[in-house]
């Protein structure tokens, strides 16, 4: 198969009491491997097969909604699964923070208007901390599984931190409580990683 569900860096319950054990479980061993089985079967014996996922999104306006939708979830769930972990939380340093108080005054700021996204979106999605062809930085939301790397998206770039907003990254533990995920959240955010993806 093209597309592989990756292991986690980290056990399950490492990112207790953030994000639940058996949220985490479910959300990688059941959606996350659904999202990547299905890719590979939409892309299979077409002309993506063998193409990677990036080369794909960059036309997904002519594909069939399984490769956007499969292709996204794949996708999307490989960034969120690494930028967050066990180590997580506080705040970035160097050129990213620099970049991230250029953008938006302050790292708060930043935190206030990422979180709106995420609390905002309605329905499904994901929010995003994206980086724009010029290098600016920018807050962003998408619905169900689109990206910013896909030619359909109203704001394109290099996605570097994301959260899940779909109900089932978190109804186990929250239920209806998007909020509280959200803050929960920003206990487990990797910076380091956050910062490779930014360079």
């Amino acid at each position: 198969m093209s597309f592989q569900l990756p292991d986690l860096a980290y056990d399950y319950n490492a990112l207790e009491p953030h994000i639940d054990a058996r949220t985490m479980e479910i959300h990688h061993s059941k959606h996350h491997a659904a999202y990547t089985a299905n890719f590979n079967k939409a892309v299979e014996g077409t002309p993506l097969e063998g193409k990677s996922a990036e080369e794909i999104f960059a036309g997904i306006s002519a594909h069939p909604a399984a490769v956007r939708n499969n292709g996204g979830g794949f996708f999307n769930h490989n960034i969120f699964w690494s930028v967050i972990g066990p180590n997580g939380g506080g705040k970035p340093t160097g050129d990213l923070l620099e970049a991230i108080n250029s953008a938006f005054g302050s790292f708060d700021e930043f935190k206030s208007q990422f979180s709106a996204a995420a609390a905002t979106r309605f329905g499904s999605g994901w929010a995003w901390l994206v980086k724009q062809a010029d290098g600016s930085l920018v807050v962003s939301s998408s619905p169900n599984q689109d990206n910013p790397l896909m030619d359909i998206s109203d704001l394109k770039g290099t996605p570097l931190l994301t959260i899940d907003v779909w109900e089932h990254a978190y109804y186990l533990n929250y239920q209806n409580r998007r909020p509280d995920y959200i803050q929960a959240f920003w206990n487990v955010v990797n910076w380091e990683e956050v910062a490779r993806r930014f360079k």
